[in-house]
């Protein structure tokens, strides 16, 4: 203590007491008779050199004007207190110094005549900074009485309340005379302690101070404040005992200051603390609602519903009007138990709380039990569901219900007005974003809860705005994620037809999980003569960037696959493509040079051709990984394919490779994403790789999946991953004849005869007509433009095929015959026959081939 020490802190006599100011008796004739310690240490006189003398020896009796000099005047005094007047004493050593001082007679002497030297009256005297502070002191205690924010109690030993000041008359409610004597849990039937570590009872707390002696400072306790019935408080409580100089306890003293206000703002900013870490935790939507409604319940509102448009759900922003026209469906919906909290959530009848739990799928949590603590709320359970392979959530397992708001209920009002609406005890807030409202949130209090103020209106606003950004953050991933699956859908071969040459099986995993689309690519492309391409390529980087390169590469893959390229021929002239685009790029120095950089330099491509009827392979590659084959007998090989640089560098050229496969080998085309890691030598994934084909009893999806799951156990990769496995099938000896003709013009009459005797055998005497025609066209242009043996054949699969090869290397052309032109009608009614013709070349000449639809019973 800096004023005053401990013990005169605790005296709270005043300083003009008798008992302890500075005492002259004086007689008649104001002449000292009598003389106080305290009036020795004040002035310094002892009783034998003042008593006997006048009272001016030092009380001068002149004016205080006529005292101070110009050099050291002295202090403004004020009016005298409590009937004291102020005057100037002088001290035995001659200095002087400013009292106050007080005169009363002694009994029995008013109006009295007394002799000399006899007692008539008493003065006292103090110092006037000591009767100022004093002053203070009363005045302090006054105001803790009668003005101060914090509510003062005094109790007895026996918890009854003896003492208040006026701030705990107001929070009672009542004149403290109605409640005098009355203990505190009477006074609070309902409040507790909620701060951990001390009793939760009113008298337990004060029992223990009293006992202990040692103060207990800044508890909460929460209660109904009896001047306020129906809300709850929260009061910061401090005690400590009360026991007099020698030390016996009267009782103990409460302070308690009402921080309601305090503790809802720091839940209220707890509660956007938990929004922004809790909420919009995923991509998606309705995990965002849940989240929302999670965070809300039960601390904010009995409970929330979330609304959205349908439109949103699919990446779209919603047609703003009733809730009819934006197709509103319940995506989210939680309540914390309470029963008066179910009414008017939906603008009319609420489901019931299981209801309400089953819709959002989720067990209805229980309400908040009554000893919860003030404390920020912590950590909570967010709702989850379970991840697909791109790591989202799955879908739920039905569709959000729609709902239907009548007119004129507040969300009905909410979706007309664009803003929030309160009513009552409900709080709709319109989710915003997108240049749209993208849905509602519903937040309802039970009928006996306080309605929402206007801070809890402002927080619901800023918890819904944050919601907002999540909820548009998730419909734009959506409706970005559909445009690249669409794209994908478009790139990658969704469903592969069924070949007569080979089965086939095929895994794709993009390393872009978000999109789900990236630059590795296969493909199963049908060629003539019951043949297959078969094509894997990678591009670099990820991404739709990729993913456009790699569909052009695909798309220009496919076209000269129709063409009946040999594979080094294909890659070759796909190379060229590549190098021209490269240089199409623009340059460094230009506006747009690498906004979009090219990505087709260096991509790599292996492209294979299998005829199930020769059962011979040939491929080619251009800087990819040659394929694994595992041959009947369970021999695995990687071919020593001529690897040939990567696409759009040149400078070498591409070879091809051709081999024998026996019927049920098997062959894996892949990229090196499936085989190479950063924790793993490429050696180590082909090795392993190797080892999974090598089952001969597995199907070739098992064999896929077991791939997948040995090199790529955590379903990720940091690099696309395509898996392409076929197991080479033989066309039967009686589904394809060939025979040898001269080039003679008789050899069309004997062609037509060996045709017709085989469709005859086949059964397809409907197609003799057609093939009659076909056959003698193909014969007579062979005839007449080549040179050497012809050979027709004819090959019964899912259609009749049939080819006529020569020696030549000129290709016939479809053209329209001019009405006196002798020719040139044969292939164009030829074309009006057949479902699909073309040419292949090889090394040795050419082969026209047709292909003609069975009849509906053939």
């Amino acid at each position: 203590m800096n004023a005053w020490d401990a013990a005169e802190s605790a005296d709270f006599r005043g300083p003009l007491d008798v008992t302890r100011a500075a005492t002259a008796v004086l007689d008649a004739q104001d002449m000292v008779v009598g003389w106080s310690p305290a009036a020795e240490a004040l002035l310094g006189y002892r009783p034998g050199e003042i008593v006997g003398r006048p009272l001016d020896t030092f009380l001068p009796s002149r004016p205080l004007s006529a005292l101070p000099s110009p050099e050291e005047p002295l202090p403004a005094l004020d009016p005298p207190i409590g009937g004291s007047e102020i005057r100037v004493a002088r001290r035995q050593d001659g200095h002087e110094l400013l009292v106050a001082t007080a005169v009363c007679l002694l009994p029995g002497t008013e109006g009295a005549s007394t002799p000399a030297g006899a007692p008539q009256r008493i003065l006292v005297a103090a110092e006037l900074e000591g009767l100022r502070l004093w002053e203070s002191r009363l005045s302090m205690l006054h105001g803790l009485a009668t003005q101060s924010p914090v509510g003062l109690g005094i109790y007895d030993t026996d918890l009854r309340l003896t003492w208040c000041n006026a701030s705990y008359e107001r929070e009672i409610g009542r004149p403290f005379a109605a409640f005098r004597g009355m203990r505190a849990d009477e006074l609070y039937p309902c409040g507790i302690f909620v701060t951990q570590g001390y009793p939760q009872a009113l008298d337990a707390v004060m029992r223990q101070v009293i006992d202990t002696g040692e103060p207990v400072l800044d508890l909460h306790f929460r209660a109904e404040q009896p001047s306020d019935p129906g809300k709850d408080h929260l009061w910061s409580c401090s005690y400590y005992r009360l026991q007099n100089a020698d030390g016996h306890v009267l009782g103990v003293c409460e302070d308690a200051f009402d921080i309601t206000d305090r503790y809802q703002a720091q839940n209220r900013l707890a509660l956007l603390v938990e929004a922004g870490r809790g909420v919009g935790t995923t991509l998606d939507a309705i995990v965002t609602a849940e989240e929302i409604a999670a965070v809300a319940v039960p601390d904010f509102a009995d409970s929330v519903t979330v609304d959205l448009g349908k439109a949103v759900l699919e990446g779209e922003v919603p047609v703003t009007g009733g809730s009819a026209e934006m197709g509103l469906v319940r995506v989210a919906c939680r309540s914390g138990g309470s029963p008066d909290a179910e009414e008017g959530a939906s603008g009319d009848a609420k489901p019931d709380t299981e209801e309400c739990a089953e819709e959002s799928g989720e067990a209805a949590e229980p309400a908040a039990p009554p000893g919860a603590g003030p404390e920020a709320p912590g950590e909570r359970e967010r709702p989850s569901r379970p991840r697909d392979a791109d790591g989202l959530p799955e879908a739920e397992p039905r569709e959000p219900l729609p709902v239907d708001y009548p007119p004129g209920s507040p969300q009905d009002r909410c979706l007309a007005s664009g803003g929030l609406v309160l009513d009552e005890n409900t709080l709709v807030v319109p989710l915003r974003g997108g240049g749209g409202t993208l849905g509602l949130v519903t937040f309802v209090r039970g009928s006996r809860a306080a309605a929402f103020d206007s801070g809890e209106v402002a927080l619901a606003d800023e918890l819904v705005a944050r919601t907002s950004v999540s909820v548009d953050n998730a419909r734009r991933f959506t409706r970005e994620r559909t445009a690249a699956l669409a794209l994908q859908r478009q790139l990658l071969p969704q469903h592969v037809p069924r070949q007569s040459a080979v089965d086939l099986a095929y895994r794709y995993l993009p390393a872009d999980d978000q999109t789900g689309v990236g630059g590795d690519w296969f493909d199963v492309i049908p060629l003539s003569g019951t043949r297959v391409g078969l094509v894997v390529g990678d591009v670099v980087g990820h991404g739709l960037q990729a993913a456009a390169t790699m569909g052009r590469l695909r798309t220009t893959v496919r076209a000269f696959a129709q063409m009946d390229m040999s594979p080094d021929e294909l890659l070759t002239r796909l190379d060229d493509l590549v190098g021209q685009a490269a240089e199409e790029q623009p340059d460094a120095s230009g506006e747009d040079a690498g906004s979009y950089p090219d990505v087709t330099t260096g991509a790599t491509c292996l492209y294979a051709v299998y005829d199930p009827v020769s059962r011979h392979c040939v491929m080619a590659r251009a800087g990819h990984l040659p394929p694994a084959i595992v041959y009947p007998d369970g021999r695995l090989t990687f071919p020593d394919l001529p690897a040939g640089p990567p696409l759009g560098l040149g400078g070498l050229p591409f070879e091809s490779m051709e081999i024998e496969l026996p019927v049920g080998s098997l062959v894996a085309l892949f990229t090196d994403g499936l085989v190479e890691a950063r924790d793993r030598d490429i050696d180590v994934g082909l090795d392993t790789l190797g080892r999974v084909l090598s089952d001969r009893q597995a199907s070739l999806e098992e064999l896929c999946d077991r791939a997948v799951a040995e090199l790529l156990p955590d379903g990720t990769t940091a690099d696309d991953t395509a898996l392409l496995l076929v197991r080479t099938r033989e066309l039967d000896a009686r589904q394809v004849v060939d025979w040898e003709l001269p080039a003679e013009r008789v050899a069309v009459s004997h062609a037509r005869e060996l045709a017709t005797g085989q469709l005859r055998d086949w059964g397809l005497e409907d197609l003799t007509f057609a093939t009659q025609l076909v056959v003698s066209e193909l014969v007579t242009n062979a005839i007449r433009y080549a040179e050497g043996p012809l050979h027709l054949r004819l090959i019964r699969d899912r259609t009749l095929l049939c080819e006529v090869a020569d020696t030549g290397h000129t290709s016939p052309h479809l053209r329209h015959s001019a009405e006196d032109d002798e020719g040139g009608r044969g292939l164009f009614i030829v074309a009006q026959l057949v479902q699909r013709w073309g040419t292949r070349y090889t090394r040795s000449g050419k082969t026209i081939w047709t292909e003609q639809s069975f009849p509906p019973d053939g």
